[in-house]
């Protein structure tokens, strides 16, 4: 029998008081405790990008990390982006879903690479998307929509 650990994270803004398992995965505790199934179970190896989340707003696969590892820090899932976000606009405007099992994992990881790379190339968008992968596009409809708001972000900033 595996001892519950009782903690706090913060999830989509809102804190939340978790009990559970030492042993239980950010992964599972989001999905199975939570009821935030867009973050996605692949892998469970750290190399597919599907259970991509933010944590304190840097992309983490979630597969590879502790649940407890989390507490007193801030998780957001796509539940958490809202419905308006420039991200989500830019993937449904250049068709970058395909499939949408992948989806949430790019998104978040785009989201990361955009608030945290001081300059945005397209070398650094390919490293920023490393881990990530998708079966269905070829990723170009992807970074199609990733380089729109690089380009959006240059004309905004100069």
């Amino acid at each position: 029998m595996s001892r519950l650990l009782e903690y706090e994270i913060e999830v989509n803004g809102e804190p939340r008081a978790i009990k559970a398992p030492a042993r239980v995965t950010l992964l599972s505790l989001l999905r199975e405790d939570l009821g935030l199934t867009g973050t996605k179970v692949n892998c469970q190896q750290g190399e597919c990008g599907a259970c991509t989340v933010l944590l304190d707003g840097r992309a983490i696969d979630a597969c590879l990390m502790l649940a407890a590892s989390a507490a007193g820090r801030a998780v957001t899932t796509i539940e958490g982006v809202p419905d308006d976000d420039e991200i989500k606009r830019a993937f449904l405007a250049d068709g970058a879903l395909q499939c949408g099992y992948c989806t949430p994992g790019m998104m978040l990881a785009v989201k990361s690479y955009i608030a945290n790379a001081p300059i945005r190339t397209p070398e650094g968008l390919a490293a920023g998307l490393s881990g990530n992968y998708c079966r269905c596009t070829g990723y170009e409809a992807i970074v199609s929509a990733v380089a729109s708001l690089i380009d959006q972000g240059r004309e905004q900033d100069g």
